[in-house]
C-alpha cells in the first residue's frame, strides 16, 4: 500500500506553487531577523522504490535531509528543519542540539499539527507560515538577536522541493 501511495503522490509543486514558495521564503527571512535561529523547510513528494523496499521511515529520512541540507551546520546549533513527506502524510521537525532541554517534543508537535491543519484545510502554505511563526517564537526565546550586531543568515530561506 505504501508503495502505491508513493507512486501516485501529489507533486510538491502542485501544493506549493511558485508564489507560495516565495511567500514562505519571505516569511522565513523576516522571522530570522528577530533571532539567531535558522529555519529550513523541505518537502518531498515521495521516496524512491529502493528506500521504500528497505523500509526507510519518514523520521529517518527527515534526519537524512537535515544532514544533507546542512541544517546542523550553524554557529549556535540553532537550525530547525520542517520536513514534509507527502506520500506518507508525515510532518517532522528536526531541531539541532542547541534546543535540547529548551523546547520539548510537545512544542515541536504543535508546529507539526499546525502544518497538518493547513494541509487538511487545503491551505498548505498558510499552515507552513503559521508554523514558521511558532518555531520563530521558540527561537526568539532561546536564541535572541544579540547586541553584537551579528545578523548572518547561515542557511538559505527558500524552501527545498526534493
Amino acid at each position: 500500500m505504501r508503495l502505491l501511495r508513493h507512486l501516485f503522490a501529489p507533486s510538491a509543486r502542485t501544493l506549493f506553487p511558485a508564489g507560495c514558495l516565495e511567500e514562505i521564503t519571505r516569511a522565513i527571512a523576516t522571522a530570522e531577523q528577530r533571532h539567531r535561529g535558522e529555519i529550513c523547510f523541505a518537502v518531498e513528494a515521495s521516496l524512491p522504490a529502493g528506500a521504500l523496499l528497505s523500509g526507510l521511515a519518514p523520521a529517518t529520512r527527515a534526519r537524512q535531509v537535515f544532514g544533507e541540507l546542512g541544517v546542523w551546520d550553524t554557529e549556535l546549533n540553532s537550525g530547525v528543519l520542517v520536513y514534509l513527506l507527502l506520500a506518507d502524510h508525515h510532518i517532522e521537525i528536526v531541531a539541532d542540539r542547541g534546543y535540547r532541554g529548551k523546547v520539548d517534543d510537545a512544542q515541536w508537535r504543535q508546529a507539526c499539527d499546525t502544518v497538518a491543519a493547513g494541509l487538511r484545510e487545503g491551505q498548505p502554505g498558510a499552515g507552513i507560515l503559521r508554523a514558521v511563526e511558532m518555531i520563530s517564537a521558540h527561537m526568539e526565546r532561546h536564541f535572541p538577536q544579540g547586541g553584537d550586531g551579528r545578523d548572518e543568515d547561515e542557511l538559505p530561506n527558500r524552501p527545498h522541493l526534493l
